[in-house]
């Protein structure tokens, strides 16, 4: 063989061996997290906010999450969460009146991979852009935070939308549902679309079947290759008994993205656990065209 040709092949070849170690490594993978932080309450006693928020925000750092969606976050806990994972940002405002008020529905990201390029907030209720707008039935003002970023990575986009659904409008549920469904479409114009939340509904419940039916969302857990952890996501810090602690923490995705794993992470830390919810951690991927 021609040493000229033999050496191109070689190179083609090392070449070749190395974009399939890449991406066998997951370079282009995104880590995705749905976590229900609990919020910052005085009569939690032992399970209060300050004895779990460096092992919550070490969890983050330490799976290396690319983007979390939270749930329940005061301004203080937001404040903690960034001052603890310095290499994380984050894209949200308080429920209350748009601004630092009430609980926070916060998308954490990687600063060195991920930059919003847009995001914003609507309120669940008749009147979504209205800053502290109630809906419906429902008990408490809800919110839902998105963002379209950019993957420097992949050079792809993704929008990501992150929510907590009402405890106890059931009609607040169902119409949050439709209006999540209608705004997602909306915002994407056709980009990958993740969707974190705490729903306060199992995927069986009206609310996330009018999701899961709309053609083209996917529960991670139904569609992962590999699921690790409880069949639960909610246990009240160890104390619902087994048979009682229902999946209420999901994240839904488009059809242009694979899931190859998914982890339901129930961890005890010293006398008390991350939350009363268990973080969920997915993995996802592009799919190629």
């Amino acid at each position: 063989m021609n040493c000229k040709l033999h050496l191109a092949n070689t190179i083609v070849i090392f070449c070749l061996f190395i974009s399939a170690q890449t991406f066998g490594q997951g370079k282009h993978e995104i880590k995705v997290m749905t976590f229900n932080i609990r919020l910052d309450h005085a009569g939690d006693g032992i399970h209060n906010w300050r004895y779990r928020k460096s092992a919550a925000a070490g969890l983050i750092e330490r799976e290396a999450v690319d983007i979390v969606g939270t749930q329940e976050v005061f301004k203080n806990q937001l404040d903690d969460i960034l001052n603890a994972a310095p290499d994380y940002a984050s894209v949200g405002v308080g429920r209350f009146d748009g601004k630092e008020a009430g609980e926070y529905s916060a998308i954490f990201y990687r600063k060195d991979r991920f930059t919003p390029e847009k995001s914003g907030n609507f309120w669940l209720s008749e009147t979504p852009e209205k800053e502290g707008s109630k809906g419906w039935d429902a008990a408490c003002e809800r919110i839902v935070t998105w963002a379209v970023f950019s993957d420097r990575l992949s050079n792809t986009k993704v929008l990501v939308m992150n929510t907590h659904f009402d405890h106890v409008g059931s009609q607040a549920r169902k119409n949050s549902a439709k209006l999540l469904l209608a705004k997602a479409s909306e915002l994407a114009n056709g980009l990958p679309v993740i969707i974190t939340g705490d729903f306060n509904g199992t995927s069986e419940s009206e609310p996330l079947q009018i999701m899961l039916q709309s053609g083209w969302l996917s529960d991670t857990h139904a569609k992962a290759q590999t699921v690790e952890g409880p069949e639960w996501s909610f246990h009240d810090f160890g104390r619902l008994p087994l048979a009682e602690r229902p999946l209420i923490d999901f994240v839904f995705v488009s059809p242009q993205l694979e899931v190859s794993s998914y982890h339901n992470i129930f961890r005890e830390i010293d006398s008390t656990f991350y939350s009363d919810h268990n973080p969920i951690l997915v993995v996802l991927n592009l799919k190629s065209e």
